[in-house]
């Protein structure tokens, strides 16, 4: 009897985890579909923003460029410091950004991930390059931190770093 108890245990024991990866498999396809829903979003918005700061030398763009900051956004550049406003940020972007360089991302260099019931965090590598000669001089990495709130995606927290000369 106790031969027969041990070996039902096992069987159950085996068809619970048998029926547990069934449904983390199906919940693993929702994820990754999820992700790459987030990736195409995350993706539309860098480029958009991004977009919007190529050609800030134009004040509409420059606001556009604005608009996908929170208002209390912390900005952090390893070698230009801290800001802790989305008015400090833009007003630096236009005296030192604006009509002197664009920014591309650097392909295959953009990861996603989400953050449950805020956003995404973004982290890539992107280069500037000056828009007198188009010389790309350096490159550094960044993460972007986006949250979603009723429907609008703004960044809350924006780092760049790791600022070093193109290879």
């Amino acid at each position: 009897m106790k031969r027969q108890s041990s070996i039902l245990l096992i069987y159950l024991a085996s068809f619970t985890l048998g029926i547990s990866s069934a449904f983390a498999g199906s919940g693993q396809q929702e994820t990754n579909s999820s992700k790459d829903t987030l990736f195409t979003k995350v993706t539309g918005l860098d480029k958009a923003m991004f977009d919007a700061f190529n050609h800030c030398s134009d004040p509409k763009q420059l606001k556009l460029h604005a608009s996908y900051f929170a208002p209390d956004v912390e900005f952090y550049h390893d070698t230009g410091g801290v800001t802790w406003t989305r008015d400090e940020m833009i007003a630096n972007t236009e005296k030192y950004a604006c009509s002197h360089y664009r920014r591309e991302l650097i392909p295959g260099t953009l990861e996603v991930f989400p953050v449950k019931d805020f956003g995404a965090i973004a982290k890539g590598t992107h280069r500037f390059c000056q828009s007198d000669n188009g010389k790309c001089e350096g490159k550094a990495d960044f993460l972007l931190v986006w949250q979603e709130k009723d429907g609008r995606w703004q960044i809350t927290r924006s780092l760049s770093f790791g600022h070093r000369p193109n290879n």
